[in-house]
């Protein structure tokens, strides 16, 4: 990778997924820790999942209107750190609910301009992007590991200053990474706009099942923590088992491009789909048996690793150059609401119905993703 800026983009992708390996495993802990009830802690972890509805278009339409992505990118992650700052002021329900929002609102600013950023460096050649973007699963189950740790030895009241730091890691590697504008390398043509690059066959029904993907991962990143904490797991051997389902999406990133040489896109993401409906009965009823949960972990691989690389494709080959960011922040937009949903729904459920019920609703809503693709998607050659 002789001209690309290869360590720099990928310090980018080490910070900004640590700080989801510190949010998805812990951040329902820490509300738990500060004594809310399920409810409002599925509500506070959806606020920055229903952010991410409205904040990547707006951000995505600026982005497309005057090409300077970049510069989003450094200002979203500068005023990520700074909205979060506040949570060291207050622990209120409303205090916190205003600071999930506002911090969100930029975070979810950086991501989908900076997928652009990356594919422009690549030049056409996605195939290389799992490269890159498996440092940003290295980064999540470093953080996941080493939270889980400290959290063992210390108190759950480090927890917003361990946060602050990972994301002054964001706003510094953002400040590293060079500029780079997408070529115009699809099959588009100029003069066809957002809306009707959206029409084209199999991009709408690809955008539900992204929805109905992320609602199904609702239960997992809200409870899975306080799910196995009840059945007597320790925090760290919880932080182990994150690892090890990250570490199963690392070597599917790494595999993902003789993968999609292989197969079409359309049958990876069924297949996502498929494993992410077994998986989400395992956890909810088998977690109480380390093999079986070790298994289910594994299958990250597919739940998010193949899933995410499959659709990155989907999209580049879907959108123009000039509708690349759009393109992103509905990708961005639709997952933000599809988890925001899971993360409420659960919330309700959790108590009223049980773990098993909320899983099972989660892997319902995967199968149909899988059956609404196989009816609809197009069938392209990898």
């Amino acid at each position: 990778m002789a001209a690309l800026p290869y360590w720099r983009l990928s310090s980018f992708y080490v910070f900004y997924f640590a700080l989801l390996g510190s949010t998805a495993p812990f951040l329902a802990l820490y509300f738990n820790h500060l004594g809310f009830a399920s409810a409002r802690i599925g509500e506070l972890v959806a606020i920055p999942m229903l952010m991410r509805c409205v904040a990547p278009n707006i951000w995505g339409w600026l982005g497309d209107y005057t090409g300077r992505r970049l510069t989003i990118v450094r200002v979203g992650a500068v005023c990520t750190l700074a909205c979060f700052a506040l949570i060291l002021v207050d622990k209120s329900y409303a205090w916190l609910a205003m600071v999930m929002a506002l911090h969100a609102f930029f975070w979810h600013a950086v991501l989908p301009q900076f997928e652009i950023i990356t594919l422009a460096h690549l030049q056409g050649q996605t195939a290389r992007y799992s490269q890159i973007r498996l440092w940003g699963s290295i980064g999540f189950i470093l953080t996941v590991v080493g939270l889980g740790r400290l959290f063992e030895w210390f108190s759950l009241d480090l927890y917003p200053q361990a946060l602050l730091v990972i994301m002054a890691g964001i706003v510094a590697s953002s400040w590293w990474v060079p500029n780079a504008q997408p070529l115009s390398t699809t099959r588009h043509v100029a003069g066809e706009g957002f809306l009707k690059q959206l029409s084209s066959p199999g991009v709408l029904v690809f955008y539900l099942c992204v929805a109905l993907m992320q609602l199904s991962h609702g239960p997992y990143y809200t409870f899975l923590t306080l799910h196995l904490e009840h059945l007597g797991y320790s925090r760290a051997i919880i932080g182990l088992l994150w690892a090890v389902g990250v570490s199963a999406e690392v070597l599917m990133f790494m595999a993902m491009s003789r993968i999609l040489q292989r197969f079409s896109v359309r049958h990876v993401l069924i297949a996502s789909f498929v494993l992410a409906s077994l998986r989400w009965l395992l956890l909810g009823c088998f977690a109480d048996h380390l093999p079986v949960l070790i298994f289910a972990q594994l299958l990250h691989a597919a739940t998010f690793g193949s899933f995410h690389a499959a659709a990155i494709h989907f999209l580049q080959r879907s959108f123009g150059p000039r509708q690349q960011g759009q393109g992103q922040a509905l990708y961005a937009a639709l997952s933000g609401t599809g988890g925001a949903v899971g993360a409420l729904y659960s919330g309700y459920s959790w108590n009223g119905l049980g773990s098993g019920w909320t899983f099972a609703i989660a892997s319902v809503a995967a199968l149909t993703a899988a059956i609404l693709a196989t009816l609809c998607l197009k069938e392209e050659r990898p």
